[in-house]
Formats: structure tokens, C-alpha cells, sequence
């Protein structure tokens, strides 16, 4: 660890009823003295291959818009188990089939509305709109538009002070800059964001736009979340990646211990470049994961479908069925019925077939309004998206 006083913000003394605390204004992007490019070229170097090969996914996978849908949905469950939530792949697909009784409400709205922020950001970007603090306070509205957070400022910069761990300022571990000075702090961020005279690799600029925006905490609730988002928004608009599959959660989750220390490092001693790397060995450890899912997923596809079309003549329907179940892996007879334009026996036989050939499982044990699972293909999406308390 090497330290760098000349990069560590400064600590203001501030008041409120009575009590003092220190709160923290980062510097501004980029670091001086500059990075230590020589420590990161070897990481770099392996994360770039690594992204590579996962945007090349997107080229040799038969519907890259079916992963990603499924892909961005554990996202969403895991960057939400990070802030706390509790809900799973399988509670979240659930609550989008309707399916509302067998999950945890609260949980699973916050999910949801991740999925729809994540949606919204990346529509905007898709249609030319810049990565932007309007775009930014676009999604933290569709983030905090129901449950927990909706009496939060949804869409709002805060105006008062927030603070992380502990009950009040005097005894948090970390309490981000006074509110009055937020906006020119998140304007620097965004000068530095489009700045194209700085020549910093991209996957360098991501985790240091990551990591203002934490220290800056610019919102009362959502700003892990966001800030998440951010990393792989960066990376597309920069052309790294042509479709958004790159989702760190799952190794800041895994290491979420080591995450807020790297964080807090920076603040105390100034050495992003430890911070950095800690960043680069998840893009690698991610982009590796999410290929040989990818890969796994594939593999199973063949095999399933192979196992259906040697049925003979009733593998028609079946494969039909079976493919909507490849993007809704929790559904019932009526959900198939609606969406691949079968009848209801056909749609209740075809599902009865998969459930014999051991594809499919049903979940309720009840002779009406059953609801059937693609399990082999959720336990692969589903790994690591257990809850927290359950680990």
C-alpha cells in the first residue's frame, strides 16, 4: 500500500443539533499525481482480453437479447442483495409473471425497479442521449418510484446530510460531503466523464467514476445501486462493449468486505491504484463468469432441445413452449396459452411432456393453476444471487 496525501480529499467540520462531525470532499478527477499506469498494464491487459471475449458473445450467441434479458435481472437481485434486499431470481420472475403471493413484496418492488431504472438508462443511451447527471437523476426517479425508497427525493440530489453506518453523523464509519457542496462535486464528475482530453484507458475512467460517485453519495438512498449501474453504462458508451453484459455485483457481493475497504482507502491514503486493480481483477473474474455461463446456457439449450425434437410429432408445440420458456423460465398454462398462440390443452399438454422428460418442473403440487419452472436453466442463472442471510 503506498500512500498519496496529495490525493486525499479534504474533512470539513460540520454541526447538526449540537454535535460535530467530519465530513469528506474528495478531489477532483483525475488523480494527482497521475495513475501509476505501470502497476495496471498487466491486469489491464487480461481485463481487455476478458471483455473481449465476452462482447464477442454478443456476435456468436443465436439471440444475445435472450441472455441479456435474463442477465440483467440477476443484476438487478444481486445489486439489490447488496443494499440488503432479500429477493431471488426465481421472486423476482415470479412478481414479473404476476405470481405475487410467493414472494416478498417490499423486496422484490425494489428489484423490479431496478430493472426498470437499468431499462430506462440504457434506452436513453441507445437513442444518442449522454451519459449524464440528467440521465442519472432520470433513473434514480424510476429506481425509488415505489416501495422503501419513494419517500427519498426520487430523481433528486440531496439536500441534507446522509451518512453510512452508525445512527446519526457523530457515529457513522463515513459521512460524504455537506450537501451544498454536491452539485460541484458531481460537476466536476461529469466535466471529467466527457473530457476527451484525458487519455486514461476506459476501464481506468470507470473505476474512478465508480468510486467518486460513491464517496460522493449524491442521493439519500439508491447511490450503491447507481453507481454499479454506471460501470458497465461507461463502457458501452465508450464502444468497449457493443451490448451491456458486463455486471459487477456479483464480485463486489462475493467480496463486499474487501469493496468498502478498497473504497475507504482511497479516502484515507490516496492510492487508487490499489483500488484500481482490486476493480480489474473483477472485470476479469466477471467477464470469465458470465462467458462460461453463456457457455453452459448454450450447452444446455442443445441438449434439451435435441432431447424434445426426438419425441417426433408432438415436439412441434413443445419446442415452441420451450422456447418461450427460454425467456420466461416461471410460468403457467395461461402465461403460454397468451404468448406463443397455442390452446390451453396443447399448451397443458406440451408442458406436461417437459415436465416428463424431467426439463420442467412444477412448483405448486396443486391440480389447478399450476406454475412450472425451467430449473436446470434457473439454478445456472441463480448462481450466486442467493440472499445474503442464506449464505
Amino acid at each position: 500500500m503506498t500512500a498519496f496525501p496529495e490525493r486525499v480529499g479534504e474533512s470539513i467540520k460540520c454541526a447538526v443539533t449540537g454535535e460535530s462531525y467530519d465530513s469528506y470532499v474528495p478531489k477532483a478527477l483525475p488523480p494527482i499525481p497521475a495513475i501509476e499506469m505501470e502497476k495496471l498494464y498487466s491486469l489491464l491487459d487480461r481485463a481487455n482480453i476478458a471483455l473481449g471475449r465476452l462482447d464477442g458473445l454478443s456476435i456468436i450467441l443465436p439471440d444475445p437479447s435472450l441472455f441479456l434479458y435474463m442477465y440483467i435481472r440477476k443484476e438487478a437481485v444481486l445489486s439489490s442483495q447488496i443494499e440488503g434486499t432479500q429477493s431471488s431470481l426465481s421472486d423476482l420472475l415470479l412478481y414479473e409473471n404476476n405470481d405475487v403471493a410467493y414472494v416478498p413484496n417490499k423486496d422484490v418492488v425494489e428489484v423490479s425497479n431496478y430493472v426498470a431504472a437499468m431499462e430506462h438508462g440504457l434506452k436513453r443511451i441507445q437513442g444518442g442521449f449522454p451519459l449524464s447527471l440528467r440521465l442519472i437523476r432520470e433513473m434514480h426517479e424510476v429506481l425509488l418510484s415505489k416501495g422503501r425508497g419513494s419517500s427519498k427525493q426520487p430523481g433528486e440530489f440531496r439536500r441534507s446530510q446522509n451518512w453510512i453506518g452508525g445512527t446519526r453523523p457523530g457515529n457513522a464509519k463515513f459521512v460524504p460531503a455537506p450537501p451544498e457542496i454536491v452539485m460541484d462535486l458531481l460537476s466536476s464528475m461529469e466535466k471529467f466523464l466527457h473530457d476527451e482530453t484525458i487519455t486514461l484507458p476506459t476501464l481506468i475512467k470507470a473505476a474512478l467514476v465508480h468510486h467518486q460517485f460513491e464517496t460522493i453519495h449524491p442521493f439519500l438512498d439508491g447511490n450503491g445501486r447507481l453507481g454499479r449501474l454506471l460501470i458497465t453504462f461507461i463502457l458501452c458508451v465508450e464502444g468497449i462493449m457493443r451490448e451491456p453484459m458486463l455486471y459487477l455485483s456479483l464480485y463486489f457481493k462475493t467480496h463486499r468486505q474487501a469493496y468498502y475497504d478498497h473504497l475507504q482507502l482511497v479516502r484515507e491514503t490516496g492510492d487508487w491504484e490499489e483500488w484500481i486493480q482490486f476493480f480489474l481483477k473483477g472485470v476479469i473474474e466477471t467477464a470469465n463468469q458470465a462467458i462460461e455461463t453463456a457457455q453452459t446456457i448454450l450447452q444446455l439449450f442443445a441438449e434439451d432441445r435435441k432431447n424434445i425434437e426426438a419425441i417426433g410429432k408432438s415436439s412441434a408445440s413443445m419446442l415452441i413452449v420451450y422456447s418461450y420458456l427460454q425467456k420466461h423460465p416461471i410460468t403457467d398454462a395461461k402465461k403460454v396459452v397468451e404468448h406463443c398462440q397455442v390452446t390451453l390443452p396443447t399448451a397443458n399438454k406440451s408442458l406436461h411432456h417437459l415436465v416428463e422428460l424431467g426439463i420442467v418442473k412444477e412448483i405448486t403440487g396443486k391440480i389447478r393453476n399450476k406454475i412450472y419452472v425451467y430449473h436446470k436453466y434457473l439454478d445456472v442463472l441463480s448462481e450466486g444471487a442467493r440472499p445474503i442471510n442464506e449464505l
